[in-house]
């Protein structure tokens, strides 16, 4: 094992809890990195929910927070939903914007890997809405009246092809009901990646955030004035358990050239 390299925090997507991504998070410490996979309430499978996008958030920004408060350099990894999550808990807790405060610690990089890059005001089904694909929602996902929903078919629609039948049946068997409120509510803070590099891991395959979400959202930040570095996968919506060593790769290249400065 190499020696210790960045802190890295991944914050896990809609059904997903921390050990959904044990195969991604020990390539991760192999490969030299601190990893830390927080906990998310909206998954915690309370009936009704009694967490959403904005517990979430608390949860997420205190997390980091102790972290940089610690001195550390963050780098924070996104999938899916929680791209939301990400984007409106971390503002202000950028490197160079602690820096110029007189601060230490801070996050380094935000790496979006299929996830919801969005504005303030944005939402989930704002992109769904976009792209006319309203009518696909009850296709995708089992919503119950308490709006806590699954994937109505995640071997397809989440996991797609790449790994072999037992690995499939062991990831999806770590998945969870989710509060599906998080899908429509609506970012409420300064989007953290104003003041934070952005990199966006593309996932070709994609059938629960498509490659057209995907790109649209990029093109949005671009607009904004954003510099992206940008990956692409041939892969489906869960490239950590899909395309694990590349997703490691890319984050090895990201941090190492700077890519996404």
């Amino acid at each position: 094992m190499t020696s210790t390299k960045a802190t890295l925090v991944l914050v896990g997507g809609g059904w997903h809890v921390p050990a959904s991504y044990s195969k991604l998070t020990n390539a991760l410490k192999s490969a030299g990195y601190e990893i830390h996979v927080p906990s998310l309430p909206s998954t915690n499978q309370t009936r009704p929910p009694n967490a959403d996008l904005f517990t979430d958030t608390t949860v997420v920004r205190e997390y980091v927070e102790r972290l940089v408060d610690a001195g550390r350099i963050v780098v924070v990894i996104m999938h899916s939903y929680d791209g939301q999550v990400g984007t409106n808990a971390l503002h202000g807790l950028g490197q160079n914007t602690r820096s110029q405060k007189g601060l230490i610690g801070g996050i380094s990089y935000f790496i979006y890997m299929s996830a919801f890059a969005l504005p303030k005001g944005g939402s989930m089904i704002d992109k769904v809405k976009e792209f006319g694909h309203e009518h696909l929602m009850p296709l995708a996902f089992d919503f119950a009246e308490d709006m806590s929903c699954v994937s109505r078919d995640p071997k397809l629609l989440l996991v797609g092809p790449g790994v072999d039948e037992n690995e499939v049946e062991a990831y999806v068997s770590t998945l969870v009901r989710w509060n599906g409120n998080g899908m429509y509510q609506e970012l409420t803070n300064t989007p953290a990646w104003k003041d934070i590099p952005v990199a966006y891991i593309y996932t070709m395959q994609d059938m629960t955030v498509p490659l057209d979400y995907q790109k649209s959202m990029v093109e949005n930040l671009e607009r904004e004035g954003k510099k992206v570095y940008t990956a692409e996968l041939d892969t489906g919506h869960c490239p950590n358990l899909t395309a694990t060593k590349e997703i490691v790769d890319i984050i090895d290249d990201i941090l190492a050239a700077g890519k996404a400065s």
